[in-house]
Order: C-alpha cells, then structure tokens, then sequence
C-alpha cells in the first residue's frame, strides 16, 4: 500500500473547509497542570461543529466528491459522532443520506440523529460489522459510502487540527489521542511527526475495548471481543485493511488503557475542575495523562477533548459513584 502523504492532505483539506468549520480553542487547563506539574493544554475539539471532531473529516470527504456522485446520495455507518457530523451535513448542504448504526449505539446519539430527519438503519453489534455492511448497501446501490475513518480524506479532515495546533501552541512535548478507528490519531500525527519527530504522540484506548492497541501488537487488524465501555464512541472493531493500522504503526509512539474507574474519575474532575461536560471517548486523553502524569512532569501537554455527548443515565451513574464513595 502506498504510503499517505497525511502534510499533504492535511493542507488540501484545510483550504477545501476552513470556511466550514470551526478553529476550536486550545485552552490553558489551570487544574489539569497544578495536580500533574505540568504544562497542560486542553484541544476542545467537543466545541467544534456537531460536538465532536468528526465533522472535519467528514466534511472534506464530502465536498471532495464529484457532484454526479453526491447526487446519488450518500452512506455511512457510525457509533454516533460521525452519524451526527454526517447528519449535520446533509442538512447543511442540502444532501440525502442513509446512516447504518450498530443495534447497541448510544441511545443519547441516536436521538439525536433521528430529531435530523435522516434515514437512520440499525445492524450488528459491532462497528466493523456494520461498516462492512454498510459499504456493500452502498456499493450496490451505486452511491458514495463516507467511512467514519478509513478514508484518506477522512484523516485529511482530522488532520487539520495538527495545523491549528502549530498555530495555537508555541512549543508541544506530547499529545494524548483518544483512539477507535484511528482517523483522529493518524491524522494529527501524520502532519505533526512530519514537521517535528520529536513531539510524542500517544494514544488512548479503554482496556475494555483497546482494538487498535491489540493489533497493533498483533501486527495485523484482529478481531476481538469487546466488553461495554463509557467510551462508546471509540467502541468495536476495525474495517479490515483500514489505513489508518499503518499510519497508527509509523507515527504512534506509545498506547495507554484506562479501566472504566478512571474514565469515570476523569468526567468527574473535568466536570468538577474544568466546569465542562465531556463524553466518555474524550475523557480518554484525560484519565490516560493522568495515569502517566509522573513520566510527562514539566513538560508541555496537549490533550484533545475529542466529545461532547455523554448519556444522562451515564452521568447519573458517574455522579452516584462518586457521592457514594464521599459517604464511606
């Protein structure tokens, strides 16, 4: 497979949709650096357009397409936030689509998709599964399939936040990315290692479901097993010869799990300290720094927030927790 020039397409998508996202704030974390002594920045990609980074890749995806194609309608499949940034578009641009859901996705995204209008269809368990489904339906109906993370202009997309980054910060030691398919991660560190190797870029995966982490070590995307986690937007397999396996191979420096415990723990200090509500995948970057925070004392950190939607009964949970563990 030929290698992805992520610089190059990471400029070509910042001038295809600059106009049509947001530049998210890159924001002084005042409590994150005084309990790590750190130096440590928060990337508040769940303020972009749609509450998630998703809607960069997708975008670019789409307004890369030729119109004959556009008009046929377009696909997807999703665990949510991409199903949300996909459903965002159409709207925004006048478009028709269909979005393929796992049966067992968040019960808060999909409410959101369906107040869209969209034509929303559930199938399978697993992401990949219905990924794989997905591209079929879309391939014999002769219409474009818009991967959530296994397209080259998809990590284009991402990788504009790696552009903004070289803007918004003046020196960057490491940067923890929340990981499910990879498009996030790869696209970040494909344009960010090409113009200084010596930034770490770490990625950040629940030991409940750390699919790219597991085949990554394999050396081949594996199927595996993968057990309820708070991090459902990261949750599932990987489409079989995803390039995003290589580009996490040659620009991801190290992996973190986190147990369930301390993504909760996470949600709660950026809720209770940072006064935001974040989603179970962003949180990822946070508990992950947490766990290694003694390896990355007084360096400079970046941590990208990748999340907004977390689900009510999930918080209540969350919040349960933590009053109880107060009381004993």
């Amino acid at each position: 497979m030929e290698k992805i020039d992520v610089k190059k397409e990471a400029l070509e998508a910042e001038e295809r949709i600059r106009p049509h996202i947001r530049e998210t704030p890159l924001e002084f974390s005042l409590p994150l650096s005084q309990v790590t002594d750190s130096e440590v920045f928060l990337k508040l990609e769940n303020l972009q357009f749609s509450g998630s980074f998703k809607f960069r890749g997708a975008i670019n995806k789409v307004l890369s397409l030729e119109n004959e194609k556009i008009k046929k309608g377009l696909v997807t499949a999703s665990s949510g936030n991409h199903g949300v940034a996909f459903a965002h578009i159409l709207r925004k641009l006048g478009l028709k689509g269909t979005i393929f859901l796992p049966e067992n996705a968040s019960p808060t995204k999909i409410e959101v998709l369906r107040s869209f209008g969209v034509d929303l269809r559930l199938h399978e368990t697993d992401c990949a599964r219905t990924e794989a489904f997905a591209r079929k339906t879309a391939e014999s109906t002769g219409q474009e399939y818009i991967s959530p993370y296994n397209d080259v202009k998809v990590v284009g997309g991402q990788a504009t936040i790696g552009i903004e980054l070289e803007r918004q910060a003046e020196r960057i030691d490491a940067v923890f990315v929340p990981v499910g398919g990879g498009s996030l991660i790869g696209g970040i560190a494909g344009y960010l290692k090409v113009k200084n190797k010596g930034i770490e870029i770490v990625g950040c995966q629940p030991e409940n479901s750390p699919v790219m982490y597991e085949s990554l070590k394999a050396g081949k995307i594996i199927e595996m097993e993968s057990k309820p986690t708070l991090s459902d937007g990261t949750f599932g397999g990987i489409e079989e010869g995803s390039i995003t396996f290589d580009l996490c191979r040659d620009y991801v420096d190290d992996f973190v799990l986190v147990k369930e415990e301390e993504i909760e723990e996470a949600i709660k200090f950026f809720l209770e300290k940072q006064h935001m509500l974040i989603e179970g995948a962003a949180a990822l970057s946070v508990a992950s720094f947490l766990k290694t925070k003694k390896k990355y004392r007084g360096k400079r950190v970046i941590l990208i927030i990748s999340g907004s939607k977390i689900p009510l009964d999930k918080l209540r949970m969350i919040l349960c927790k933590v009053g109880e563990k107060k009381r004993d």
